[in-house]
């Protein structure tokens, strides 16, 4: 067969490690990696499963078949994917020595083939892999399409929008940087009355410390990207909702919804739902506080306002309310400069007092 025919016959069994990502529940995408004509190493999304940014579906045929083969380098192979490879894929493929890649349908938002960035076409580079896109596009782009459309169906089907609220389009979080964390809604707490309110959970149940992450008005819990990695390395547990009317969070649409005691009964119980234990208060200034005698570390640095949840003036009633909101009392028992990966380090320094042995 000649090489175009051959490209169809790899990336339909792509498609194949791509269906068993989806029924694993994952996004499916798949990955083949062939030489002489012969698979030597095969890969599918793994992050939900294996709670791993890294687990691509490019990176899983990566590891497997430099074991196989004994070598870090993969010469003379060809990679199949059924998405165009992000940055860190890309980077992989390139470390890799990889000849050539061939790729199913376009990625918009993380494309590193040419839909947002081109790392195979930087001449700069030591290595220069040969690419060719849009290989059975429609099939790849269909299941991912499918996939998306069903999660959305299922989430709204679980927690249907009031009619006094709006909701921020699922599609204005897509490819968010330094954001691979899945997120995580609920309705049912007593004091949402069916509002849907977004939250991270990340980290072990059981671990020594909880850091619970709190954004004050207008921001949301991406403030936290740059600490969360450092606290979850260390083994805490994080968790970081959304307040009503912010963020991924339903946002009612009138201002007299929102009251601070109200706030912090949705606080209190989101964390008893979620049975947080040992708790260090990680926040903002102005940030509800659940407890007013939780340990505290208050980030001095105020909330910025990226706008990304609030497409229009109507998902702005939480921040309007909150601007005639005073300061919640409450007293730091340690303060840092900002929501940085340094600061991350210096909290739990002072944090360390109150883990649990484990």
């Amino acid at each position: 067969m000649s090489e175009p025919e051959d490209d169809a016959t790899w990336m339909r069994a792509a498609l194949a490690q791509a269906r068993a990502a989806l029924q694993d529940g994952e996004v499916p995408v798949g990955a083949v990696l062939v030489r002489g004509g012969e698979v030597i190493a095969t890969g599918r999304n793994a992050p939900i499963a294996g709670h791993d940014p890294t687990a691509h579906a490019e990176i899983a045929a990566l590891r497997a078949a430099a074991a196989r083969l004994g070598n870090y380098r993969l010469d003379g192979c060809t990679l199949y994917v059924t998405l165009e490879p992000c940055a860190m894929c890309a980077g992989a493929m390139l470390h890799a020595r990889l000849p050539r890649v061939v790729y199913g349908a376009a990625d918009p938002k993380t494309g590193a083939a040419g839909s947002v960035v081109d790392l195979f076409a930087e001449p700069r580079l030591n290595h220069q892999t040969r690419v060719a896109g849009g290989v059975l596009a429609e099939e790849c782009g269909a299941l991912l399409s499918g996939f998306f459309r069903e999660r959305r169906r299922a989430q709204r089907a679980a927690h249907p929008l009031r009619d006094d609220a709006l909701r921020t389009p699922d599609a204005a979080f897509a490819g968010l940087p330094d954001w691979p964390w899945q997120p995580r809604y609920v309705s049912d707490l007593p004091s949402l009355a069916g509002l849907r309110l977004h939250y991270v959970d990340e980290g072990p149940r059981d671990a020594p410390l909880t850091w619970l992450c709190l954004h004050a008005s207008p921001a949301w819990s991406h403030a936290w990207r740059h600490m969360l990695p450092v606290l979850l390395q260390a083994g805490h547990r994080v968790v970081a909702p959304d307040l009503i009317g912010f963020g991924r969070s339903d946002k009612p649409k009138k201002e007299a919804a929102h009251r601070l005691d109200w706030h912090r009964q949705v606080l209190a119980d989101l964390a008893q739902r979620l049975a947080l234990r040992n708790v260090v208060l990680l926040a903002q200034p102005g940030a509800v506080l659940p407890w007013p005698d939780a340990p505290l570390v208050l980030v001095q640095e105020g909330a910025a306002d990226d706008g990304l949840p609030f497409p229009d003036a109507g998902h702005r009633a939480g921040p309007r309310a909150f601007a005639r909101f005073g300061a919640e009392p409450g007293v730091p028992a340690c303060t840092v400069p900002d929501a940085s990966a340094a600061s991350a380090r210096a909290a739990m320094e002072y944090s360390a007092r109150y883990a649990r042995p484990s």
